[in-house]
């Protein structure tokens, strides 16, 4: 059984240190791409996905982000104000999840950017993603055909989906494109104050809960000031 998430987290609130000067007065996720701010190219994508609600987090210079959003309509924006604490990417979804309810909800970091293959692929997720047996699907980007990253991977992946976190000097041919489906039931016992989300993944992949999804179409990785050009080049060659 698929689900259609229409509730989606947004994670706006990292302090954009790699990429300086460019957010030195700019929160990362308002960094124009292409001529559309980061966060605006995830908030379409969620909008077309059919996404009617989206909570997204603020923590640097986060009156810009809750300016920026305050129009928006598709989806309806909700402000998760964390400008006075620090509660890493796992405590930001405990602090928002009375706002996503019960049901699986769409999680993207706010920098994550990627050009769709024919078929979308936030659709893709949410055909694939099967409660019965997963807490949590993560799209997973093909290392090879990425741009702007440079790593090791993060996970293998098995035939069936199911995720294999990489070890110590093992190169693995997939990376965690920022774009997930996560259960509420995964944050039944979640510690209090900051926590990582990874910890979250870790659990899940021991209880064979973690699986993952090929991304369809290319992924990239707006992590510094030279990656934005990249992407932009990308972006505009798929739109040409």
């Amino acid at each position: 059984m698929s689900v259609k998430p229409t509730k989606a987290m947004v994670l706006a609130a990292g302090l954009g240190l790699r990429m300086r000067p460019l957010t030195d007065n700019l929160p990362k996720p308002l960094v124009p791409v292409a001529g559309q701010p980061l966060l605006d190219h995830v908030l379409d994508k969620l909008a077309a996905a059919g996404v009617t609600e989206a909570v997204v987090n603020v923590h640097y210079l986060p009156d810009q982000i809750i300016d920026h959003v305050a129009m928006r309509t598709k989806p309806k924006i909700t402000i998760s104000d964390e400008r006075d604490q620090v509660l890493g990417t796992g405590g930001a979804v405990v602090k928002a999840l009375p706002l996503l309810g019960n049901e699986p909800f769409y999680h993207l970091n706010a920098d994550t950017m990627w050009i769709d293959g024919v078929q979308p692929n936030l659709a893709r997720l949410a055909e694939a993603f099967d409660p019965a047996r997963m807490d949590i699907l993560l799209l997973m980007a093909p290392t090879a055909n990425s741009i702007g990253y440079a790593g090791c991977g993060d996970y293998a992946m098995l035939t069936d989906g199911a995720l294999r976190r990489r070890k110590e000097n093992q190169v693995v041919p997939f990376v965690y494109a920022g774009v997930a489906i996560l259960s509420p039931a995964l944050f039944k016992d979640a510690p209090s104050g900051e926590f990582s989300l990874t910890e979250l993944f870790d659990k899940a992949n021991e209880q064979e809960r973690l699986f993952g999804l090929r991304m369809e179409g290319v992924w990239m990785h707006v992590g510094t000031p030279d990656a934005v050009r990249a992407a932009e080049d990308a972006f505009l060659a798929s739109v040409a």
